[in-house]
């Protein structure tokens, strides 16, 4: 391991981090609210991040260029918890203030775009401070380590490592053999798309500030709003479907988008992930609006389409947002949102979940073993865009399905001993909307409701399957290995 590499990258993300709170500090010194804490609680926060920053780059210098497949991991997991603990220093130096857990739970659930909050009343919080948390959001979505890769040249021939360690795209999918100017060209996108859906709902009647926090919620599939009732306060159909075309280009993956503007436009025909998160997203809109009008949960055809939509788009696509209370909607549609929070979106998107294409890789091999079972001898390749998969990388799906399996049975046994008064639904939600970063789950910590009435120890435990579920479990995991950490 190359301690003094691993530093000087840990320091630049640190200071990457401290000019994003000095940008919210700035929008904090110019805004005429009242409650001024804002500015003082970013200053010192970004003092003290970019201090930190500082001396981890200075004791860094002299190390290795190349970031080799350990340093890259250990980069990926420390930077992520690092950014969740500096990143909640706002929230605790503020007033009204947060816990350290709590904290703690805010900034992860920020940074991992999960949208689940401990906050009982986001509009008691200065705006500056709202800013920051819809920043963490939007930094979170493509990643702030994939920000690095585009921004600094100093990481080299690392780049790739910390690329793919950090994103679940594989770059071979990408349009350049460089990964810097891969990396550069999804953040631009990501941009363009974050700017055009601003403009969109100031458009429709949102302020400027709510517009900016709302829409880096919605690109980046977040879900933190600047209002307790969610998106169910604007009470406007036409925001609701513009955030459902956002929240839904968010989950695609993006170096489609990439491809797209190479005038690639057979790369989106061949893509099979896309196609099946499109077509399973409408499916189940469908579904759930027709089981809506049949108990009478919606007011017509338009009403009940457009609110299961909205849903199905926000569970699936792992935002979180809330155009309606779903926990007081029928089991059968609640059964099939609690489904999409295990699917999520695609790989290489800002989404959560176990990711579209992995499922459809299960549902392809579940096929090809049933039939082994009647025909052992037959072949039956198992193809992703045209592309035989071998079994190794097969393997790898069924181990990391059930991989994830084992965390939420557990962690809900964990959950359930922390909080007694939660019922089983509560508490397997709970692990569910944190570990696949959507947010909302149901029951005691509902869509009107929040993760405020749990314990410190269940904050710190859910914050830390929010990062777990970001980074696809074992660049946390791997943390705990001792060989990772020996010098050669």
């Amino acid at each position: 391991m190359d301690y003094r590499q691993l530093s000087r990258v840990l320091g630049f993300l640190l200071l990457l981090m401290a000019v994003s709170m000095a940008g919210c500090l700035v929008y904090a010194l110019f805004d005429n609210e009242a409650n001024h804490c804002a500015d003082r609680a970013l200053g010192f926060s970004a003092v003290i991040t970019a201090g930190a920053g500082a001396l981890l780059a200075f004791f860094g210098r002299g190390g290795g260029h190349e970031i080799l497949r350990r340093e890259a991991i250990a980069i990926v997991g420390i930077g992520w918890t690092l950014s969740t603990l500096f990143g909640a220093l706002p929230y605790i130096l503020c007033t009204p203030n947060l816990s350290v857990a709590g904290a703690i739970f805010e900034s992860a659930s920020g940074f991992t775009t999960t949208g689940a909050s401990v906050i009982k009343d986001v509009t008691a919080w200065p705006r500056g401070l709202l800013l920051w948390r819809a920043t963490t959001q939007w930094l979170g979505g493509m990643g702030i380590l994939v920000l690095i890769v585009a921004v600094l040249s100093m990481v080299g021939a690392g780049s790739k490592s910390l690329f793919r360690r950090e994103s679940s795209a594989k770059f071979s999918e990408g349009f350049s053999s460089r990964v810097r100017e891969t990396a550069l060209r999804l953040w631009q996108i990501y941009v363009v798309l974050s700017a055009v859906c601003i403009a969109g709902l100031v458009v429709l009647g949102m302020s400027v500030f709510d517009a900016v926090c709302h829409a880096f919620a919605a690109i980046s599939t977040g879900g933190f709003s600047t209002r307790n009732e969610s998106i169910m306060y604007y009470q406007s159909p036409a925001i609701e479907w513009w955030l459902i075309l956002f929240m839904a280009l968010g989950a695609i993956n993006f170096m489609l988008y990439a491809w797209l503007l190479a005038g690639r436009w057979n790369r989106w025909q061949q893509d099979e992930e896309t196609r099946a998160f499109l077509w399973i997203l409408f499916g189940t809109s469908l579904i759930i609006a027709a089981d809506l009008l049949y108990f009478g949960k919606a007011a017509g055809v338009a009403d009940g389409f457009r609110a299961a939509a909205f849903q199905a788009t926000s569970i699936m696509t792992t935002t979180g947002f809330a155009s309606a209370d779903f926990d007081r909607w029928p089991n059968f549609s609640r059964g099939l949102l609690v489904a999409l929070m295990f699917i999520g979106g695609c790989a290489g998107s800002t989404a959560g979940g176990v990711k579209v294409g992995r499922v459809v890789v299960f549902f392809k091999t579940l096929r090809r073993q049933t039939v082994h079972s009647f025909r052992p001898n037959q072949i039956i390749p198992v193809r992703i865009n045209g592309v035989n998969l071998n079994d190794g990388y097969l393997l790898d799906v069924m181990f990391f399905l059930s991989l994830t399996g084992v965390i939420v049975a557990l962690s809900t046994l964990a959950v359930s001993v922390l909080e007694p008064q939660f019922s089983l639904v509560s508490s397997f939600t709970a692990v569910a909307a944190t570990l696949f970063n959507i947010g909302p789950g149901l029951d005691a910590v509902g869509p009107m409701t929040n993760y405020a009435g749990m314990g410190e120890v269940s904050h710190l435990l859910l914050s830390a399957l929010m990062i777990m579920g970001r980074l696809e479990i074992f660049a946390v995991l791997v943390l705990f290995v001792p060989l990772l950490w020996r010098r050669f």
